[in-house]
């Protein structure tokens, strides 16, 4: 049964309302009516009336929810205790989109903040598109990681007006210019890097000739520990796939460094502003004498715009990198705002014992 056939059957008279509707939603954004018809042939009505939990921390995620019309709160749990409200979305919005890239667990509680109207979009349904390398569906998808790309970076906001008791001193100042300007490209005399590729999680599900397609522009970096990659605010003119070692992502907070997160082999660093067309926004720095796979920014969009088979797992590897900064952020974020509670109750508990 086509798409068209599908909407008549299911919404009959209405079919002109539901689509002009669904086509005013974000994950529509860029698609045409048909594209947008053939997305809503697979999704399913659903409303929540207000103060309904429509999805529960912790359980299995199963596919995206788009509002037509209606109010939400996303809360996450916080260890000491306690919901803090981390996203609030109202008509057009999506949510659940993560579920649409990767199989996982909901990491945050919804709720009806009115009553809501909307339609689900099944998980399965969607990555069948995908395998076909349907051209709505790989659309859609990037809006998606656009769209988790801009939430990741409000995340990182949210981090750096926490106080983290592991800061450290800031003992070198970022450099100003490309710390990797001067350093060579090309082999790597210690290490032969293409053998190891297809052991990388990156790269798990691909065949050899596909790794070969990847990495065809890429060049081969070999950097000594305490090598800069880049810093905060400079250009995102490529982006670097660790495949031995490790690297240390952090930021600069007045005269602190607050460590991101330390990635080893197989992870993808550089890339967020790539994507965004923004300068980085972190620093990055090898932790170990590291070995590293060179993306030009130009090489790596083409990857992530295209549609070849071995394209189309680029931007599953690229996806699922960004899901897991996204669960380190709001992982960080939990506990340093428990540690700051926490904090004050004790300051709060001594106060009054010293009355």
């Amino acid at each position: 049964m086509n798409a068209s056939k599908h909407l008549d059957d299911c919404l009959g008279d209405g079919i002109d309302d539901a689509l002009k509707a669904f086509c005013a939603t974000g994950i529509c954004c860029g698609l045409d009516k048909a594209d947008a018809a053939q997305l809503l042939a697979m999704a399913q009505p659903v409303s929540f009336t207000s103060g309904s939990r429509m999805v529960r921390h912790g359980e299995p995620s199963r596919g995206a929810y788009v509002i037509r019309k209606g109010r939400i709160e996303a809360r996450v749990t916080l260890p000491g205790g306690g919901e803090k409200t981390v996203v609030e979305l109202a008509d057009g919005s999506m949510f659940g989109e993560m579920s649409l890239l990767e199989n996982g667990q909901s990491i945050a509680s919804v709720f009806a903040v009115s009553h809501v109207d909307g339609w689900f979009i099944e998980r399965n349904l969607f990555r069948a598109l995908i395998a076909g390398r349907n051209p709505a569906a790989l659309a859609i998808q990037r809006t998606i990681t656009s769209g988790l790309v801009a939430r990741l970076a409000i995340l990182n906001g949210d981090l750096q007006k926490q106080i983290a008791p592991e800061d450290r001193p800031v003992t070198e100042p970022a450099p100003a210019y490309d710390p990797l300007a001067e350093l060579p490209r090309g082999g790597s005399n210690q290490f032969d890097c293409r053998r190891f590729l297809s052991l990388l999680p990156f790269f798990t599900g691909f065949t050899s000739d596909e790794i070969d397609c990847v990495i065809a522009s890429a060049k081969i970096l070999d950097v000594p520990r305490g090598q800069w990659l880049f810093a905060a605010g400079q250009p995102a003119d490529a982006c670097y796939l660790v495949v031995r070692g490790a690297v240390e992502a952090n930021i600069y907070i007045e005269d602190c460094v607050r460590r991101l997160a330390v990635l080893g082999p197989g992870s993808l660093v550089g890339y967020m502003g790539i994507l965004a067309g923004l300068p980085h926004n972190a620093n990055t720095v090898a932790r170990e004498h590291t070995t590293l796979l060179e993306f030009s920014a130009a090489h790596f969009m083409r990857l992530y715009n295209g549609t070849s088979g071995a394209e189309v797992k680029t931007q599953h590897a690229i996806q699922c990198n960004l899901l897991q900064s996204l669960s380190r952020a709001y992982s960080q974020l939990s506990r340093l705002i428990t540690q700051a509670r926490l904090s004050e109750a004790l300051q709060a508990r001594a106060l009054r014992a010293g009355i």
